[in-house]
């Protein structure tokens, strides 16, 4: 989307709100390539490698568990034949294979119970097998009633992690982003198991993933990621292991902060500070202006996410750098810091004479919640460039104005698939049935980058969405199923969250 000037620090340093294609290819010169890069920015641009690294035995076996759905559930539902308590039976006593066995096996013109169906449906998926358990859903599910969460979350999972090992590297990468975006505890063998893997966007997603999922502090495999050959990874163990307050890695990270001149430096400060040395804000904040870009934006970038008021100056005057990727990243951590105090240097920012700095401004404003700031965005959907229009709109529909919805179906419509994608980015701001139903025909485009972003963004909204995320799990391109199965597990675990009562 802007092919020039593409920050190369990490996304870890949180420069918040640049696009998907604001950062640097993957296989950049630079010692430092980007960790927390979307799936839409991999699907496409990552180049295929060797076979990933196999799971051991007890990591597939971990796996089958945690795909397991509840033997509770089955029980409830009475056999209606003696074929049907015995493949009950089978299922209790994991016999899973066999189950498969006999209803691969039935006459052509026999019809199986709605029993069997749900048993062969969880073995499948118990098997790893999610994509012959799919076709199986519809004959299961009662016309009329709500969807089955319970059976649609294993499945979900199953369509995700059995593409951990996949021979191609963008389908891996989209796998191990899903599980870095979800953070789920249940997947912790898969995660560390990640961390082998021979592609490094792949361990540092992995590692990243290990510290949302709340277990870097029992992780060996995250400490050992410390001494990765690359810097993206050892990074993100860093971040994870610094937000997980994990002391015993002191020493090793103040040996990388007075050893290491680069941005690893930044985030070695960062996780010290995190451990309660907070004297290394005063190192974090220097670096900031020191003649580095790539240490000036992970500087940037860090104190964006640390939000210590004395920071916000440093920020504010950081949109004036010389260096457009520097600014961008500015603006980013202006957005992630979330103070009002700045709006006067995002206002700048909107002036920039980079369209990618005035793209990240404008996410940055819708940002900070502050309904006041709607003029300034209306100003930009008329900007010159339609990825800033779309970053407009973006946040236009995040502060509630419905009005900008037809300029994003409009954008929906434009030639470029980059613009179709960033419209779909866009409309998952906001739950209107418009916004839907532009998204439902997105999922269906001709080009597979709006079909990406399209399933990313039904993952955000409320309202009917999980019958046309069944439809993406379809979808020809492996990153799109991939999407959609991720998003349709953000689906249900909403749906299964308490509602408060008022």
């Amino acid at each position: 989307m802007y092919p020039d000037g593409r920050p190369s620090v990490l996304h870890e340093a949180h420069g918040e709100g640049l696009r998907r294609d604001d950062v640097q290819r993957s296989r950049c010169p630079h010692a430092v390539v980007m960790v927390k890069v979307s799936a839409a920015g991999l699907a496409y641009r990552a180049k295929q490698s060797a076979l990933a690294v196999p799971l051991c035995f007890a990591v597939m076996a971990g796996l089958s568990l945690l795909l397991a759905a509840p033997i509770e559930t089955l029980a409830a539902t009475s056999p209606t034949s003696s074929q049907d308590k015995g493949l009950l039976a089978l299922f209790k006593a994991g016999d899973y294979p066999a189950i498969v066995q006999r209803f691969q096996t039935l006459p052509k013109d026999a019809t199986p119970s709605k029993e069997m169906l749900r048993l062969a449906f969880q073995s499948f998926v118990k098997l790893g097998r999610g994509e012959e358990a799919l076709p199986l859903y519809p004959r299961i599910k009662t016309e009329g009633q709500p969807d089955d969460l319970t059976l649609l979350n294993p499945l979900a999972l199953s369509l995700v992690t059995s593409r951990v090992r996949d021979q191609k590297e963008h389908v891996r990468i989209a796998a191990y982003t899903v599980l870095a975006e979800l953070g789920l505890p249940e997947t912790g063998p898969l995660l560390e198991d990640g961390l082998l893997n021979s592609s490094v966007l792949v361990r540092a997603r992995a590692a990243e993933a290990i510290g949302r999922a709340g277990l870097a502090a029992k992780s060996g495999a995250l400490k050992r990621a410390m001494n990765d050959e690359a810097p993206s990874v050892r990074i993100a163990a860093m971040n994870a292991l610094g937000d997980a307050r994990v002391m015993e890695m002191k020493p090793r990270l103040i040996e990388i902060g007075r050893t290491e001149e680069g941005p690893e430096a930044i985030f070695a400060y960062a996780a010290l500070y995190k451990m309660g040395q907070t004297d290394m804000l005063i190192d974090i904040t220097n670096a900031a202006t020191l003649p580095d870009a790539e240490v000036r934006m992970a500087a940037i970038g860090v104190l964006g996410r640390l939000k210590r008021p004395a920071s916000l100056a440093v920020l504010s005057q950081a949109v004036y750098d010389p260096n457009p990727s520097v600014r961008a990243f500015a603006a980013g951590a202006l957005g992630e810091f979330g103070s009002p105090g700045g709006v006067a240097p995002l206002t700048h920012a909107l002036g920039d004479e980079m369209a990618m700095v005035r793209g990240v401004a404008a996410g940055s404003l819708g940002r900070l919640g502050l309904k006041e700031n709607r003029p300034l965005l209306q100003a930009l959907t008329r900007d010159p460039s339609l990825q800033v229009r779309a970053s407009a709109a973006e946040s236009l529909l995040r502060l509630g104005d419905s009005s900008v919805l037809l300029m994003a179906t409009d954008l929906a419509r434009n030639p470029d698939p980059s613009i179709r994608g960033s419209a779909a980015q866009a409309l998952s701001a906001t739950s209107d049935k418009e916004a839907l139903s532009v998204l439902q025909a997105l999922l269906q485009d001709q080009q597979p980058l709006p079909r990406l972003m399209a399933a990313k963004a039904l993952g955000k909204l409320s309202g009917p969405v999980i019958p046309i995320l069944l439809k993406g799990l379809q979808d020809s391109d492996e990153a799109v199923r991939i999407a959609a199965a991720g998003s349709l597990l953000q689906q249900t675990a909403r749906a299964a969250r308490p509602t408060r009562r008022p």
